[in-house]
């Protein structure tokens, strides 16, 4: 049984983050000094990013109103009910000026008031009962307490990884060993880290990143080691092993299933479309960097004989760019942000084979803080771009233009539709893993390994949801001519690009193509293994057809490049 007095103390941190501001102090709550709001680009791109703060400025990218209200109120997705059905569909970027030195709670102060303005965003507060795990003493603990020396938190390794010779791509074994290994933490902070674990090692039909209970009533900080099972297609552990075994055997610790109340936001209603940005919005926020302060690009050593090729370290940490090991074009690619090889025309042959490294220094001022004390900075990718952009051209004398060529691309097409009419009243959503039925193909063909579910959701939305849901096999825009009207719910199962080609799919390779379409060997429509392309899963499961067709689309076109960087 959870104790009465973990659950007051929990409802009372909760409440007083969440629920700390009423709507009518909305007319008092610190504000943004002037803000931008608009509709995401179309991305294959479908989670938050951000928030970020740079310099004076408050970001976040393709959030929805579930995310931005999370964000807003720290609570999770989960615990946002009601509301229109478009919440957590249509997405939204907001850009935003901060005074220098604003602390992350007023931040959030601000962003509710942003909401409520902006939006007309109405809640209230509820509770509604939950599935969370309550983590308590065995009869025999083995933690180990800290002495207060050495790193801080909590590491993750995964175990289990293929290493070819030569690097290339490999198909991912069906389960891997996670460790834990964690330091000068308390058991509360060790609970909200492997909570993010459990569904993955208990298997399919569990939810997603539960709440755990910290009622041990352990105190101070420990240092705690744990190896669990982590499968990868929703099957349990080897040997019927997960992640609660591990706990008892290792360090004497009980996870048990539980039902509790838990306090969540009950959307009244919100706008669709915001309020109108301020026309000169844009002179508020000055232009991205386009230059680094120190950058040099070489030739990349040779790869010794049954050596590893790729990156070995993060690309983008703080200041820091290490690009190694790269093409021309995946360079051009990361710069302009191009998702698929036929967004790019020109290129010469060398453009492909040779490999650099870049390695540089950004401005200080554009990198990101982190949105929360103790937090880490998130990666914002975008900011980068520019100064790549730029340096790509002073070295390379790379000149390039854009120009509509038609590019090959795919269309949504009906044939014998088996889909779902929809409730209306249900958001428009899409899920990975079952749907309320519960039934899950991947536990009799675990090369099913994606499990996809979508509800209330129109033949145009599904459309554009799809080379985000299934970035291995798409890269560009999906059209839909299915001329079908209404809302749907469908589920789709199918396998991942490493189970159909045989070895891993595209391998990380940002320049590779994807795989191919019905009738194609990438579509994998008779693998042995069991394995299902994208494209066979829609035409057996749905109904629908997805089909190549040439249509123009903006194309980066090289007009000149040199294929010996300018030294440094």
């Amino acid at each position: 049984m959870i104790r009465a007095s973990a659950f007051i103390s929990l409802v009372a941190l909760f409440s007083g983050a969440a629920f700390g501001q009423s709507l009518d102090a909305t007319l008092t709550m610190p504000a943004f000094e002037v803000s931008d709001i608009h509709a995401s680009a179309p991305t294959i791109r479908l989670f938050m990013n951000g928030p970020f703060i740079h310099a004076g400025t408050y970001q976040l990218k393709t959030a929805s109103m579930v995310d931005l209200i999370g964000t807003a109120y720290g609570v999770e997705p989960d615990k946002v009910f009601g509301g229109p059905s478009w919440l957590e569909f249509d997405r939204f970027d907001v850009l935003a000026k901060i005074p220098s030195g604003t602390k992350p709670e007023t931040v959030k102060l601000m962003l509710q008031a942003l909401l409520a303005d902006r939006f007309k965003l109405a809640i209230h507060n509820d509770t509604k009962p939950f599935t969370a795990y309550s983590m308590t003493l065995g009869k025999n603990p083995k933690l180990k307490e800290s002495d207060g020396s050495g790193q801080t938190g909590c590491g993750f390794r995964a175990q289990g990884i293929p290493q070819p010779p030569g690097g290339g791509p490999v198909a991912m074994p069906a389960t891997l060993t996670l460790t834990a290994d964690c330091h000068n933490v308390s058991v509360t902070a060790f609970a909200n880290s492997i909570r993010g674990f459990i569904s993955g090692s208990l298997g399919n039909g569990v939810q997603s990143n539960p709440q755990v209970l910290d009622n041990t009533g352990l105190k101070g900080l420990w240092d705690l080691e744990l190896k669990f099972p982590l499968t990868m297609n929703g099957g349990p552990g080897d040997g019927g092993t997960n992640i609660i075994d591990a706990l008892d055997k290792q360090l004497g610790l009980k996870l048990e299933m539980v039902k509790v109340p838990l306090p969540v936001i009950v959307v009244d209603s919100a706008n669709r479309k915001p309020t109108d940005n301020s026309p000169d919005v844009a002179k508020s926020f000055p232009p991205l960097s386009t230059e680094f302060d120190v950058a040099e690009i070489k030739p990349s050593a040779p790869i010794p004989a049954g050596g590893r090729g790729g990156r070995g370290s993060p690309p983008f940490q703080n200041d820091r760019v290490n690009l190694q090991g790269y093409s021309l074009k995946q360079l051009i690619n990361l710069g302009w942000n191009l998702t698929s090889e036929d967004m790019l025309a020109g290129a010469p042959k060398w453009a492909d084979s040779d490999r650099f490294d870049l390695i540089a220094k950004a401005p200080a001022a554009v990198v990101a803080s982190p949105a929360a004390p103790g937090g880490r900075a998130p990666i914002d990718t975008d900011i980068y771009r520019p100064m790549i952009r730029a340096l790509l051209m002073d070295k390379f004398k790379l000149a390039v233009h854009y120009e509509d060529r038609p590019v090959n691309a795919y269309i949504l097409s009906a044939a014998k539709p088996k889909l779902q009419k929809a409730d209306p009243a249900n958001r428009t959503k899409w899920i990975e893993g079952p749907g309320l039925d519960g039934k899950d193909p991947r536990k009799a063909n675990p090369a099913l390994g994606r499990l996809v579910t979508c509800r209330n959701m129109t033949m145009a939305e599904f459309a554009a949801l799809l080379p985000g849901i299934a970035s291995g096999y798409l890269r560009t825009q999906v059209q839909d001519a299915t001329g079908l009207e209404g809302a749907w719910d469908f589920t789709l199962s199918f396998s991942g690009t490493g189970i159909v080609n045989g070895a891993g799919g595209r391998g990380g390779d940002p320049g590779a193509m994807a795989a191919g379409p019905p009738g194609s060997v990438a579509a994998g429509a008779a693998d042995p293994s069991g394995g299902l392309s994208l494209f066979d899963a829609v035409s057996k499961q749905l109904g629908l057809k997805l089909e190549m067709q040439k249509r123009p689309m903006p194309v980066l076109v090289i007009d000149h490049v040199e294929q010996k960087p300018a030294d440094n």
